[in-house]
């Protein structure tokens, strides 16, 4: 139930410490002292000059216990998150907007840690729910418009997204969770806490999490094991943090639905038009797979097109995280944090899938003779085998021998497996000196963090006389010897990120807050294993090695905020952020994986990382009113100028989630600017502990700024024109030759983002039962850059029914069932999209039906 109590003055005192004071200090602290208690969306962060809202734990677990905090934040104003599965942990298919900035333009912590950009295949981090186990979140605190200036990341062009792990309970207690449902679902959860110790100055806590549960639409069952400790030495002089993360997890994947819209006036074939609703992948019916749907070459059937199937797809992670934090109390007015983390993640992402759809790869390497073919006789897509058209050096039958040749070199099945092996070891400091001068509260801090980053391109042959050795559990290296690797790409990055702030109290009412940080990189990628000539598209020689530093030395922020009366004050911040580039070294939208030398070194020299300025301001209203009733509320205007936005045009589109499964380089443009006006409104209405109503509706109008030129070759893409309608060239393309080439995306709306959002969540309490309604509209979303196609928007609802055991019945502190539904009246329709085309085409995944989950609760 959303409730009005002291515990939720204390969250919002803390939130305004922690966005006006010591932003990182502070903010740990805060989630430490969060009350078990506290049940209430926050809208109104107390004296913030941002825009900032908070969810705390036990709405977190209402909404489906084990959820991922970042499913979690759904709920929140200006936000967008979708995933084909109910807990948000899948990361193939999740998407995020905030504000209309994407998830790799946005900041992730975790109690002050860097979390990366949330990149599938990430380098530089891990996802929130892999860095601690849901129940032991406290709260996850969402700034819509900017971050603060401590906040530890090197992508918030946008918001940032900030994880709070839960202290230690100060008596011993032991609290379990079993959940079951639908897809043969079973979540387990049980924690541990000492309470306090050693003169009560020390207590911890050791919890661990184990789930499983049956894809929806495939045999594919996501799960995995996680383990949590964390250890808290308060003393008189300071405290000492200690915090252990271990996670691994198995995630099948579905693939997306590849869509095809023709041009104004134009046709589809059948083949673009087959748009099955879901694309489950055959597993374990291997020997169905291969005679009933694959040919003898390993081609899949002709007219499934791009939506072909594959064997099975999955992403395996292993993640251990760890810190120590020092929070040294020097003087009432003096205090100095200092945190030591580190990350390691080992990882692989696999497809199993047919050899015709990788042959262009595997051909190259394991074809004796492909180095003297003419190049009109090597193998095309799905037409291993199959002699091209215009090849007069082989006959049908060389071909067909060759092709046979190829299928026993893999296995003799007709599959082949593509993985891209991951490993991550970054470590680093974060420091914070908080200064209390009276009316000035002054904040010096620092980031470092030194990351060694390795993503391998590996193949894999699949033995038709042992498909046990092939399943989506099972690492393909730990079994097996790879065919080849493609390429290795070894990265060593360096991050540097200064800050200096300062809140001023300059009257009772008004209070106001400047600072300025720095934001640095320096980062070198090099290729040990380069890709053979032939096998990756869009590459002239080898794939680009060298060093890109970038060094911005003054990022600013000015913000304040007036108390009109005790009950409503008004905020304003402008900031500046920049997106570092990313240095992921198997494609994705980094300098590092353009088509050549050249290319890179002109990007090196020349071009600029992504920026921008964020402009908001608000109104805030805090009311209590006789009856126990309360009401929060909060309004917020922004405009952001997104400058130097970089697009990554794919080599080789289609196929898998709007890449091809052989993959491609890529051409990095700058395609100009994004310009963003929005609105969020967000109240709470409570009625004492029986009745409460959150809704929160958002406008993002965000627009592209200029067309470009998608023969681009690097650099510089944007143009000066305007052209207006769908059509590369514009609507009288033939009329004007100066225009070919010109994708028309100036003014038109980014891709992905709704304009309108709307979220409500409804709580009755009848003593011990408890019924919550949750609904969410996402508005039309368009799925191409030049608007030429869209998917419907959608209203979900979600209900909870909970029935806690009356107090001194049970010799337990606290004991609940609770029944979750999620997408009550069983919706139809588009969850998350891919997008990576200007025109036509895009990749989309289906909303998750409706599952039931049923949870049994307790503590003692």
């Amino acid at each position: 139930m959303i409730r009005f109590t002291s515990s939720v003055l204390a969250l919002a005192s803390a939130l305004l410490y922690a966005n006006a004071a010591c932003a990182q200090t502070a903010d740990v602290a805060a989630s430490e002292s969060q009350s078990d208690d506290t049940s209430t969306i926050v809208v109104t962060a107390a004296k913030s000059t941002r825009s900032s809202t908070a969810i705390p734990q036990s709405e977190i677990q209402k909404i489906l216990p084990g959820v991922s905090p970042l499913k979690a934040i759904q709920t929140l104003p200006g936000v967008l998150y979708i995933t084909a599965d109910p807990w948000g942990y899948n990361e193939q298919n999740a998407q995020i907007f905030i504000h209309g900035f994407a998830a790799n333009q946005l900041g992730y912590t975790m109690d002050g840690i860097p979390l990366g950009d949330q990149s599938y295949g990430n380098y530089n981090g891990l996802s929130p729910q892999r860095a601690v186990i849901s129940e032991n979140v406290g709260r996850v605190v969402v700034s819509t418009g900017a971050g603060d200036l401590a906040t530890a990341s090197n992508s918030n062009l946008g918001g940032t997204v900030e994880t709070f792990s839960s202290s230690p309970l100060d008596r011993f207690g032991v609290q379990a969770a079993q959940t079951v449902g639908s897809y043969d679902t079973s979540r387990s959860f049980v924690r541990i806490d000492t309470g306090t110790f050693a003169g009560g100055t020390t207590s911890g806590y050791i919890s661990a999490a184990r789930q499983h549960a049956r894809a929806w639409d495939f045999n594919g069952t996501q799960g995995g094991y996680q383990a949590n400790a964390k250890l808290v030495h308060d003393s008189s002089i300071g405290k000492l943090t200690f915090y252990f993360d271990y996670n691994d997890m198995t995630q099948p994947n579905e693939d997306a639905t590849v869509f095809f819209k023709p041009s104004a006036g134009g046709t589809a074939t059948p083949v673009q038009l087959y748009t099955p609703y879901t694309k489950p992948f055959y597993y374990p019916d291997f020997s169905g797979y291969r005679t009933s749907y694959l040919n003898a070459m390993g081609n899949s059937p002709a007219a499934v097109g791009s939506n072909y199937r594959n064997y099975y797809s999955d992403a395996q992670r292993t993640d251990y995280l760890g810190y120590l934090r020092y929070d040294a109390k020097f003087s009432d007015h003096i205090t100095w944090s200092t945190t030591a983390y580190f990350h390691h993640n080992d990882g692989a992402g696999v497809v199993a899938g047919p050899l015709g759809q990788s042959i262009t790869t595997a051909q190259p390497y394991l074809d004796p003779n492909y180095a003297t073919l003419p190049a009109n006789c090597r193998f095309g897509a799905n037409a291993n085998g199959i002699r091209p058209t215009a090849c007069t050096a082989l006959t049908d039958a060389q071909a067909a021998a060759a092709g046979a040749a190829l299928v026993q070199a893999t296995g003799g099945s007709g599959l082949i497996t593509r993985t891209t092996e991951y490993r991550i070891d970054r470590g680093g400091v974060i420091s914070a000196l908080n200064l209390d001068l009276g009316s000035h509260k002054i904040e010096l801090g620092g980031w470092f963090e030194h990351n060694s980053t390795t993503q391998w391109r590996r193949w894999y042959g699949v033995d038709v006389n042992n498909p046990a050795s092939s399943t989506p559990y099972i690492r393909p290296l730990d079994v097996a010897t790879p065919l080849f690797t493609q390429y290795q790409g070894d990265a060593s990055i360096n991050q540097l990120q200064l800050h200096i702030q300062d809140t001023w109290q300059v009257t009772d009412r008004l209070l106001v807050q400047g600072g300025v940080k720095t934001s640095a990189q320096w980062a070198d990628g090099r290729f040990p294993v380069q890709p053979k000539a032939g096998s990756l598209s869009g590459l002239s020689g080898g794939l680009p090695q060298g060093k890109i530093n970038t060094l911005r030395w003054f990022l600013p922020a000015i913000g304040a905020t007036y108390d009109f009366n005790g009950h409503e004050e008004v905020y304003f911040n402008v900031q500046k952020n920049l997106r570092q580039y990313q240095a992921y070294l198997a494609g994705g939208g980094g300098p590092w994986f353009t088509g050549s030398q050249a290319a890179f070194d002109a990007f090196a020299d020349q071009g600029k990382p992504e920026s921008s300025w964020t402009y908001e301001g608000g109104l805030r209203t805090r009311r209590n009113f006789s009856g126990d009733i309360g009401f929060d509320a909060q309004i917020n205007y922004y405009h952001v100028v997104f400058n130097d936005r970089l697009l990554a045009i794919s080599t080789n589109p289609g196929g898998i989630a709007g890449s091809g499964i052989t993959g491609g380089t890529s051409i990095l443009v700058n395609v100009g600017d994004v310009k963003t006006d929005g609105v969020d409104a967000a109240f709470t209405f409570r009625v004492g502990r029986v009745f409460s109503l959150y809704n929160a509706v958002s406008y993002n109008l965000s627009k592209y700024q200029s067309d470009y030129r998608s023969a681009a070759t690097g650099i510089g893409g944007a143009t000066d024109t305007c052209l207006g309608g769908y059509l590369v060239g514009g609507p009288d393309a033939a009329a004007h030759p100066e225009n070919a080439g010109i994708v028309p995306t100036c003014g038109k709306q980014l891709p992905g983002t709704p304009k309108w959002m709307n979220k409500t969540v409804a709580t009755v309490s009848l003593g011990p039962i408890e019924a919550q309604l949750i609904g969410d509209y996402v508005g039309r979303r368009f799925s191409t850059f030049t608007n030429d196609a869209g998917v419907p928007s959608y209203f979900l609802t979600s209900l909870r029914l909970a029935a806690r055991i009356p107090d001194n019945i049970l010799p337990l502190r606290k004991a609940e069932i609770a029944l979750n539904v999620t997408n009550l009246t069983d919706r139809k329709g588009v969850s998350t999209l891919s997008i990576g085309s200007a025109t036509n085409s895009y990749s989309a995944y289906p909303i998750a039906p409706r599952q039931w989950f049923l949870t049994l609760s307790a503590a003692y």
